[in-house]
């Protein structure tokens, strides 16, 4: 395949020898097409919603990591109305809000959002709050979570780097096919090139490269022919050089320790009462493995050890 006819970390339509991190012609008509194509074809999520707090953006960040939106979409709901402010989680056991979380899956993000929401109200009396710095310090938060709470509900302008931006920025603007396994220095600056200078248009982009990255240039298919941007990208303009990084791995679960934490987790969520350790071996027949998931569970602080042979949530 033919390399990209633009250095990588170049945003489209700059002039050979131009700096890296200047922003373009190209860059601003990538950037106008996406606002206008985001404008139109958004999806209505309840957490994009002007109406929606700071506290409902941050439990809304937390649920979607690693989990689609039609998942998250009737947790969230439920959450909310059981628990609208952080102070009201607060003074729920995190066994509740762990029960809550259901089957989402990551079920150590639900004792997360339980602290963050102790934290919230006991350092900033109970208002998520809205700067970077301050959103990074609570528990569970990590540097996209902080950007993009800042971002989207306070309209701060942050680099917001989550999977999908991280491909479409690989793809339109670097020409290749997917970004490296963490996000790297040259790439955290191309995002910086091509943020817009204010805060609510940086929002605004942030959101929408998060949504093309969603919808259109997908992994697998991405779907270039409805692409708003497909005339300006590197990886289409290269002929589609394939990924020539390191594997990626395909994500198991049939047998899996988190299949089986997972299956341990939802018997004890079914029983409010302490479960005796009998009806937690009915559900996996692999002692050995059962026992260390179970031990993991206790050790991370998701189930507690209530009697010598009974088990709770927290």
């Amino acid at each position: 395949m033919p390399a990209p006819d633009r250095p990588p970390d170049r945003p489209p339509g700059s002039p050979p020898g131009s700096p890296p991190g200047r922003p373009s012609d190209g860059c601003c008509e990538l950037r106008k097409r996406l606002l206008q194509w985001y404008d139109e074809h958004a999806r209505d999520l309840p957490w994009r919603d002007p109406s929606a707090s700071p506290w409902a953006v941050l439990v809304s960040e937390l649920m979607l990591q690693q989990t689609p939106v039609s998942r998250v979409l009737p947790v969230y709901e439920q959450w909310l109305t059981r628990w609208p402010t952080p102070a009201a989680l607060a003074a729920a056991p995190a066994g509740d809000a762990v029960r809550a979380w259901g089957r989402l899956g990551y079920p150590r993000r639900a004792l997360r959002l339980h602290a963050a929401a102790t934290a919230i109200l006991d350092e900033h009396g109970g208002d998520v709050p809205d700067s970077y710095e301050d959103l990074l310090a609570l528990p569970g938060v990590g540097d996209y979570t902080a950007a993009a709470v800042a971002s989207f509900a306070y309209r701060r302008r942050h680099v917001v780097l989550d999977t999908n931006v991280r491909r479409v920025l690989a793809r339109a603007v670097r020409g290749v096919e997917f970004p490296a396994t963490a996000v790297t220095r040259a790439e955290r600056d191309l995002a910086t090139a091509m943020l817009p200078p204010d805060g609510p248009t940086a929002a605004a982009w942030a959101v929408a490269t998060m949504e093309l990255g969603a919808l259109v240039c997908v992994a697998a298919t991405p779907r270039c022919s409805t692409c708003p941007v497909s005339d300006l990208c590197v990886w289409r303009g290269a002929g589609y050089p394939p990924h020539d990084g390191p594997a990626r791995r395909g994500q198991s679960y049939d047998g899996t320790d988190r299949q089986c934490r997972g299956r341990l987790l939802g018997v004890l969520r079914e029983h409010p009462d302490p479960v005796p350790r009998s009806v937690l071996d009915a559900v996996w027949p692999v002692a050995d493995q059962r026992d260390r998931c179970l031990q993991w569970l206790v050790d991370d602080g998701l189930v507690a050890r209530v009697s010598d042979n009974g088990y709770a949530l927290p």
